[in-house]
């Protein structure tokens, strides 16, 4: 996926999604090995309802693949614990 069709697909419409999701694709997306921005792009398929849970520890993804990238984007965006 290109630059500018991640862009718009990370601005999801949910303030707090954008606030989490647009800093870590300015700032840590293009550092993330290949196989990260991947996991990175397949995770803007999932429901925002469902990125919101993740993102605020209220639940884990099942699928590892995702459970590693949202680690990341936690690690990254002032989301620890």
């Amino acid at each position: 996926m290109d630059r500018n069709r991640l862009f718009w697909a990370s601005r999801r419409g949910m303030l707090e999604l954008d606030l989490v999701l647009l800093p870590f694709l300015d700032n840590i997306y293009e550092t993330l090995e290949p196989e990260d921005q991947q996991r990175y792009v397949r995770l803007m398929d999932e429901q925002d309802q469902d990125l919101f849970a993740w993102f605020m520890r209220r639940e884990d993804p099942a699928d590892p693949e995702l459970l590693r990238i949202v680690q990341i984007i936690r690690d990254n965006t002032g989301l620890q614990q």
